[in-house]
């Protein structure tokens, strides 16, 4: 039995048209909008910029955290999204403090590499950190400090192309009163490198 040429044509014409709306949702399913993960590190004496030129003392104080992300926005020309980023830690050593902080985070994926090492840059400048109590290392010079904290972190994060869900990262966690327009105790905060894993899905 022959086909009429029009039927061939409507349904070449729907299998296209399907095949259209497909490609978009099936890239759209290969990036994952939610993670959880772990990162500990060490306290250093220096803020965010003195820790990469290498200018810090570490001191005895540790951080193991949990951390979760959830993708708000996704550029659909640029490698650029917003992730809403929220932890909850523990610091040991000279002083017991627990500490749960949330940040909006800015994700740029764009190096020109990525397609053999997927080298992500996430920047948090401004969010907030709260203490189970104020740590005698954010203390200014009047013995005075504060509980809640603007939160700022930067992270480089590492994934294979092939296995983007399992996302290695290093961190700088920063706790800071925003050079004392929070506050004018004259405490820089408290300062951790830290390093990461997290699953994302």
């Amino acid at each position: 039995m022959h086909t009429p040429f029009g039927t061939l044509k409507t349904r070449w014409g729907a299998c296209w048209l399907a095949g259209l709306i497909a490609l978009p949702l099936g890239a759209l399913a290969q990036e994952s909008d939610w993670s959880i993960g772990v990162y500990t590190g060490q306290y250093h004496d220096a803020e965010p910029a003195g820790a990469i030129a290498g200018r810090a003392n570490y001191l005895n104080q540790y951080l193991l955290a949990v951390t979760a992300s959830k993708t708000l926005w996704r550029s659909s020309t640029l490698p650029l999204s917003i992730e809403l980023d929220g932890m909850i830690g523990q610091q040991w050593g000279q002083a017991n403090v627990t500490e749960v902080a949330v940040a909006p985070a800015l994700r740029w994926s764009g190096f020109p590499w990525r397609d053999v090492l997927r080298t992500d840059l996430r920047l948090a400048p401004l969010g907030i950190s709260y203490t189970s109590t104020v740590s005698p290392l954010e203390l200014g010079a009047n013995g005075q400090g504060s509980r809640t904290l603007n939160y700022l972190f930067v992270e480089a994060a590492f994934s294979r192309p092939q296995a983007k869900e399992h996302e290695f990262f290093v961190r700088l966690h920063h706790r800071c009163a925003i050079y004392d327009l929070l506050n004018n105790y004259g405490a820089n905060g408290e300062d951790f490198l830290t390093i990461g894993y997290r699953h994302k899905f």
